[in-house]
């Protein structure tokens, strides 16, 4: 019966990895409808007037710049109008050469270059906040913020200032809406209250803001014939594409990776190849992935795989001691120290710590003490075996029953230290339950 369970046919291994990969597609973010509802009444017809919106969201890694690169070319090729990148980022995680390469693709495209950071509440901050420097014009949504753009990673002998007078002031600090059009940084009106009011507003607003594109007319609601009139449309990352740009978060590739290592762990204790151990190593593949995108620290990477290692240790002995308590420190010094320049959210870093040392603890621990007492295992050909104490039993310690050392415990109040012989007489999962033998030390070793 348990040979036939750990043969699992081709169609189950195939099930379990397309389970593997539903369950990672469950993370992807939400599609393109979702975005500014308000532009739904421009038309969608192609021509020379359309505006192209790309969604630029999370870190700009490179499976963006892949994106962003491609999306260029066919809006070349097909002779739109403008290219709007709708932001809100974080930063950025491209190596310099990217970076640069990506800059001088935006810049010298014959297209018109828009930036909006929106809708409200999105952000545009550090490397990707200074890219968008590069932009013919910049908009800022109600609510949203940029700058935070740090030391200039764009050749100044190249590029002129990110933001003007302004770029200095940016580098450490964020701007709302109407601080950018007071900079001149969004096109608007600071002259009145009033009208940087109005600039604000129409900012804030797809609809409206697209309106700033020269040459650009939308369509509105009662107009019979819209061919000649602007097209907007919006681009997004294809579903593969918004997977690896996902597990190329800080959160999702640090829970994949010691998630994974964990399943894969919990694997080895059981028969067979299961659901755990497909889904363990899609999830460390996809880990490894995210980590390699992003700025993180190998000794810090180097703890993290330590730490399950010194789990796994205790793990075989069933008693959570001394490896179990330095693995936990190799996990809490690998998750503070893992990402250089990038953080994570302070719930997930509970989240990782708090699992960790209930996988170590209690979970792994209940798990190898229930499976491993099951008849399968076939141990009750031990019960009457005779063997030898090898620690006190005060009341538990070790035995040595035939040539294999084992838990024990004894509930009489005969003491029984070590080198007595001692008699099994029941086993409670991985612990035997011993007595002394009548004579104890003594008459064992006259029989010896």
């Amino acid at each position: 019966m348990q040979q036939r369970n750990q043969r699992r046919s081709p169609r189950a291994i195939v099930a379990l990895v397309l389970l593997a990969s539903a369950l990672s597609f469950l993370l992807l973010p939400g599609p393109a409808a979702a975005q500014d509802a308000a532009a739904q009444d421009i038309v969608t017809d192609e021509g020379s007037g359309q505006i192209r919106i790309l969604e630029v969201s999370g870190l700009l890694d490179p499976v963006v710049y892949d994106f962003l690169i491609k999306e260029l070319d066919l809006a070349e090729a097909d002779g739109v109008l403008a290219v709007m990148l709708q932001v809100d980022s974080n930063g950025s995680v491209l190596d310099q050469d990217r970076y640069l390469a990506l800059a001088r693709r935006l810049r010298d495209t014959e297209l018109q270059v828009i930036a909006w950071v929106g809708p409200s509440g999105s952000s545009a901050l550090g490397g990707t906040a200074e890219l968008l420097g590069v932009a013919d014009i910049i908009g800022v949504a109600i609510g949203s913020r940029i700058g935070d753009t740090g030391p200039a990673r764009l050749p100044q002998t190249e590029f002129e200032p990110a933001f003007g007078d302004a770029t200095s002031r940016l580098e450490d600090t964020t701007v709302g809406a109407a601080e950018a059009i007071e900079l001149g940084i969004a096109p608007g009106d600071s002259s009145s209250e009033e009208a940087l009011r109005a600039s604000v507003e129409a900012n804030s607003v797809l609809r409206e803001f697209v309106r700033v594109v020269d040459g650009f007319e939308a369509a509105s609601p009662g107009v019979e014939d819209a061919s000649e009139l602007g097209q907007v449309r919006f681009r997004q990352l294809s579903l593969s594409g918004q997977l690896f740009h996902t597990v190329a978060s800080p959160e999702v590739a640090y829970l994949f990776f010691v998630g994974g290592m964990m399943l894969l762990v919990f694997e080895l204790f059981t028969a067979g190849v299961g659901v755990a151990g497909v889904i363990g190593a899609a999830l460390f593949v996809l880990g490894s992935y995210g980590l390699s995108v992003l700025p993180t620290r190998t000794a810090a990477v180097v703890l993290l795989v330590g730490a399950i290692l010194a789990f796994a240790v205790d793990i075989q002995t069933n008693i959570p001691r001394v490896y179990t308590a330095a693995g936990m420190m190799f996990l809490t010094a690998g998750t503070f120290l893992l990402y250089d320049g990038l953080s994570m959210s302070w719930i997930t870093i509970l989240f990782g710590l708090v699992g960790g040392a209930l996988y170590a603890y209690s979970g792994m621990p209940s798990m190898v003490r229930t499976r491993f007492s099951t008849p399968t295992i076939g141990r009750s050909w031990m019960i009457g075996e005779m063997g030898e104490a090898v620690t006190d039993l005060k009341p538990d310690g070790m035995v040595q029953i035939q040539d294999a050392k084992w838990r024990a415990m004894t509930n009489r109040a005969t003491p029984v230290t070590a080198g007595d012989r001692i008699r099994v007489v029941g086993i409670d999962r991985l612990v035997l339950e011993v007595e002394p033998e009548e004579g104890g030390a003594k008459d064992y070793r006259d029989r010896g």
